[in-house]
């Protein structure tokens, strides 16, 4: 399966490299991540807890950062294993180019599934993948730039208690 989409993010194109690389983003924006360690240059320890339909799996794998043009592309590519469920794995393309204040951020992913995953058909899987690939390139967003909302702002907490757009502050 195939995805693609484009976004804009209120901060430099410097700011959206170096958050896209940092392993304490990355765990925050993947849905479901529980861990994640390593280094852009060595690749990332990861461990994801998914449910997709009725085949809710826990996730090990590693995440490298390939194909880095910094600060305007890299290729995120992932392999995770779920024991009986099966395995997922997949390649994000990232695009980085700057837009007056803000950043262009654009996306290709492929993403192909196996075992009980690949049994629960097409249609859930696209799904299921379109709305984590969406769901991470928002939780990125916020990370970076805070919540669409400014009257939510101040009552934004991320699950560690600090606010939204925390990255975009400290590398500011």
């Amino acid at each position: 399966m195939q995805m693609s989409d484009t976004r804009r993010i209120e901060a430099p194109q410097d700011v959206v490299w170096a958050a896209i690389l940092d392993p304490e983003v990355l765990r925050q924006c993947v849905p479901g991540c529980t861990e994640m360690t390593g280094s852009a240059e060595d690749g990332y320890q990861a461990t994801v807890v998914q449910k997709v339909g009725p085949v809710k799996a826990t996730f090990k794998g590693i995440v490298k950062a390939l194909d880095m043009d910094a600060p305007n592309a890299v290729t995120l590519s992932g392999e995770g294993k779920g024991g009986a469920a099966g395995f997922a794995k997949g390649d994000a393309k990232v695009t980085l180019a700057p837009d007056g204040d803000g950043t262009m951020l654009t996306y290709d992913v492929e993403a192909k599934v196996g075992g009980k995953l690949a049994q629960l058909g097409s249609r859930i899987i696209d799904g299921f993948a379109k709305k984590m690939a969406d769901q991470f390139f928002q939780n990125l967003q916020d990370a970076v730039e805070g919540p669409a909302d400014p009257d939510v702002a101040p009552e934004a907490e991320s699950q560690e208690g600090r606010k939204k757009g925390w990255f975009k502050r400290m590398v500011s």
